[in-house]
């Protein structure tokens, strides 16, 4: 047995605050992410029992789940509420508060990261289940239910139960046509949607290392969708690039010293994982997802796989997948003809994602009888991309350019779908309506998703026709 420590303990144990035999860790919470969805009945509880927010300054409030991406301008009556409420808590605790029309405003796990809240080492929460985005900057992150939301805010501490910890090592060279998403979508495939159980998950390898930081975000986002608590990626050069000059990062003068403590945050050589995973990505290629759970994925070129394939315990969802999907196994992946594109969310929201989109969609249309739906995942997201006229691409391609937030990544604001569409998403979830009643998701990447946009079908980028090339005058 080795007797180092993982980057994972590492930071679990300096937030450690009480720690009792047969309990949960009690862990200090570094930051706290708060939405209008999660929080109205955890304030509601302070209140019932005449309590404060504990640190109103370590507390970070966004509107987003809620907000319809066309005008800001919330129709949905509980929707309104939560929004209301939210503001109205806020205002009453002295909680910073990003609303809607604020230039910082936009999906919550975007937001924080861009406006420099989030450091390597820190603990971080959210009524959010996507909060392991911030694992990417070698932070501890996960989401919590609204009883946790309420201790936090009364407390800013957090009983949780020790994990176990998981490697996740990609090897090999990355195919100039595989992305962060398909690296992600290809771990689930390989270890299923409950693989992770109970565990917080590194990722490490060079591929991981060579991803910039926005393509790390999305890789951590979806680690809850393998089962884990939290995905977590070692702080490096690139991971301090991004962060210095942010609002709140520390100054010249602190800059080294700050560094100096991120540059431990790294697992020693002779620590020891619960569970090891290894995937060899010079193997992968684009993913999509043909069922109801991010697992359920194949690469594109494949076909629908027959539930037959699967074992007893996977079968039957397997079968029920495909009747909602509405599927036959053997049909070829990339013959399946769609109508709606989603390029955006906590996932796939930000600049690398639209330029990806972008580079697809430019000189090409949206195919007839297609609608896409483009939505930065910020308002800071939205004006560089249009700084950069990647906004002109969209708009001439044939797709709507949309203002910030969660949109139809849920079924909870009013760009939610209506069944039978089925939609390539950006997104993290393809469950049973998770983008409206009936409605049929397929995961992919933003570059799949364009190239999906422009033939009406799932496809490639790389099985596009070429472009020709302007005639010389």
């Amino acid at each position: 047995m080795g007797g180092g420590t993982t980057l994972i303990e590492k930071v679990w144990d300096s937030h450690v605050v009480d720690r009792g035999t047969g309990e949960p860790d009690l862990l200090y919470i570094d930051l706290h992410l708060i939405h209008e969805v999660s929080s109205p009945q955890a304030f509601e509880g302070l209140r019932l029992f005449g309590r404060t927010v504990r640190r109103p300054d370590l507390t970070l409030a966004v509107e987003d789940h809620n907000v319809p991406t066309d005008s800001l301008f919330v129709l949905d009556e509980t929707g309104r509420q939560q929004v209301e409420t939210l503001r109205r808590n806020c205002a009453e605790h002295g909680i910073e508060l990003y609303r809607l029309g604020d230039r910082r405003q936009g999906i919550v796990h975007v937001v924080a990261p861009e406006c420099g809240f989030v450091r390597p080492g820190m603990s971080i929460v959210c009524g959010d289940s996507h909060t392991s985005t911030h694992g990417a900057f070698g932070a501890l992150a996960f989401g919590i239910g609204t009883t946790d939301v309420e201790h936090v805010l009364a407390t800013q501490t957090l009983p949780v139960s020790r994990p176990r910890t998981m490697a996740v090592e990609f090897t090999g060279e990355l195919p100039t046509d595989v992305t962060p998403k398909d690296l992600i979508l290809a771990l689930n495939a390989h270890i299923g949607a409950n693989g992770a159980h109970g565990h917080v998950i590194e990722y490490r390898g060079t591929p991981i290392e060579r991803l910039s930081m926005e393509g790390r975000m999305t890789v951590c986002n979806m680690s809850v969708e393998v089962g884990a608590r939290a995905g977590m990626i070692a702080p490096d050069e690139r991971t301090y690039r991004y962060m210095r000059g942010l609002p709140g990062m520390p100054d010249d003068a602190r800059w080294d010293e700050a560094v100096a403590y991120w540059d431990t945050l790294r697992t020693d050589v002779d620590a020891v994982f619960d569970e090891v995973v290894r995937i060899d990505v010079s193997t992968l290629r684009p993913y999509v997802t043909w069922g109801t759970n991010p697992g359920q994925a194949v690469p594109l070129g494949e076909q629908v796989p027959d539930p037959a394939s699967f074992t007893a315990e996977l079968r039957a969802a397997a079968e029920r997948a495909l009747d909602y999907m509405g599927l036959t196994s053997g049909v070829r992946m990339d013959a399946i003809e769609i109508d709606t594109v989603f390029v955006g969310s906590c996932t796939n929201g930000r600049m690398e994602d639209l330029e990806s989109a972008a580079e697809v969609l430019r000189g090409r249309k949206v195919a007839p009888g297609v609608r896409m739906l483009v939505v930065p995942g910020s308002i800071g997201v939205r004006q560089r991309a249009e700084d950069r006229g990647l906004h002109e691409v969209f708009i001439e391609a044939g797709a709507e350019w949309r203002l910030s937030g969660c949109s139809i990544c849920l079924g909870m604001n009013d760009d939610r779908l209506t069944g039978p569409a089925r939609c390539v998403s950006t997104s993290n979830r393809n469950y049973e309506g998770r983008q409206g009643a009936g409605v049929r998701t397929h995961l992919a990447s933003p570059a799949v998703a364009a190239a999906s946009a422009v033939t009406g079908k799932l496809t490639a980028p790389r099985n596009l026709t070429p472009l020709e090339a302007p005639c010389n005058p």
